[in-house]
């Protein structure tokens, strides 16, 4: 149903804003998981929609106030286990003990993640707009270290060593916000 065409008697039939709203919020978090667990980057976005299509469909079965993130998760896990199945013919594969022991420890420092992640998007935005443009140049899609040197006209010794003290000021203004944070 169109939430659009909805009417007040349906109300019950389409999800509130809070659910639409931690829907969103998690969806990175919820990849990251199902990717800690799946070789490939496609089969984690496939199996993200998979897990998108049942928690939309049983929006009505979530509680607020409880955790929505472990909600999501626990539907995450049941197609994840759908795909194991289909994948069992593969050669290589992991028990299903050591993957749900990384699982937990993604789950567990997703937070962590996403804080750093936080800090690193604030200290790039404190960069100078030189070596902003040069990081994101070198870690577009496709970009490699020699062919931006060859695109700027410089060495590519110059080309790394810029990199490199671009990098160690990212990492100690990440540093310095986590631990004012803590």
């Amino acid at each position: 149903m169109d939430p659009a065409s909805a009417t007040v008697g349906d109300a019950a039939a389409v999800p509130n804003a809070e659910f639409v709203q931690l829907f969103t919020r998690h969806q990175r978090r919820l990849y990251l998981y199902i990717l800690s667990q799946v070789p490939h980057p496609v089969a984690a976005e496939e199996i993200l929609q998979d897990a998108n299509v049942v928690i939309w469909s049983k929006f009505r079965q979530f509680q607020p106030g409880t955790n929505f993130l472990a909600w999501c998760t626990q539907i995450a896990n049941y197609e994840i286990l759908k795909y194991r199945t289909r994948r069992k013919r593969e050669r290589l594969q992991f028990s299903d003990e050591f993957l749900q022991q990384v699982a937990e420890e993604a789950l567990t420092r997703s937070d962590e993640l996403e804080r750093r992640r936080d800090a690193l998007i604030d200290c790039i935005q404190k960069l100078r707009p030189r070596d902003r443009e040069l990081i994101q140049r070198r870690y577009a899609p496709g970009e490699s270290g020699k062919h931006l040197a060859e695109e700027l006209g410089r060495p590519s010794n110059s080309v790394y060593q810029s990199l490199g003290r671009i990098r160690r000021a990212l990492w100690e203004c990440i540093q310095r916000r986590l631990a004012v944070e803590s």
